[in-house]
């Protein structure tokens, strides 16, 4: 398999720079890179997804699962001050760049480290697990994200995902389903699907 940024330790030369992305009509500076999703900047999947996101008033931390350089938690900690956000990625180039963006942007409401998807964190509780998933590393990754997902949330908490429609909402939808989650479509734009699972 082709280096991708769903991996440990990405091959690529570091080529950091800075960009300035405004998210809610709030202007926020990132450090972005090669190796790491979207080096180039906010895509429109994630922008949809940070702005259809309501989060539930279930008390819990609210994790951000494949954070990449951090624009999903770090925007919605300065729109939730006083929830806690739990933000990890595979990759230790992503790692470093959401830390220094959180502090880049004065954000300390977040907890960032590295981890495989959510292995490891049974011990943890839930309220919102929100994800761009890292689609080229595979349907079985995937999957395993969404019952990780289901099995962590507390009751009345919710798994947001933007999935594009030819990349598998449907069998997101169905998989979903068989998790027992309540799934809503949010929103729809440009073939791109927000879809919340909500645990009864």
């Amino acid at each position: 398999m082709a280096d991708h940024y769903y991996t440990e330790k990405p091959n690529v030369h570091s080529d950091k720079k800075q960009i300035t992305e405004t998210i809610g009509g709030r202007s926020l500076k990132f450090n972005v890179d090669r190796g790491v999703f979207s080096k180039g900047g906010l895509d429109f999947g994630t922008r949809l997804l940070i702005e259809s996101i309501k989060l539930p008033e279930v008390n819990g931390d609210i994790g951000d699962i494949g954070c990449g350089w951090g624009p999903i938690g770090i925007s919605l900690a300065l729109n939730y001050p006083d929830r806690r956000f739990v933000m990890v990625d595979i990759n230790d180039r992503a790692v470093s760049l959401t830390k220094e963006n959180a502090k880049l942007n004065g954000v300390d409401n977040v907890e960032v480290f590295q981890n495989n998807l959510l292995n490891g964190q049974e011990g943890r509780q839930f309220s919102a697990i929100i994800t761009n998933p890292p689609i080229r590393a595979g349907k079985e990754v995937i999957y395993t994200l969404y019952e990780q997902a289901s099995s962590l949330l507390l009751p009345g908490g919710e798994l947001w995902i933007v999935i594009q429609k030819k990349q598998g909402a449907p069998s997101t939808i169905k998989k979903l389903e068989e998790l027992s989650l309540e799934v809503e479509t949010v929103e729809k734009s440009k073939g791109y699907f927000i879809l919340k699972g909500k645990k009864c």
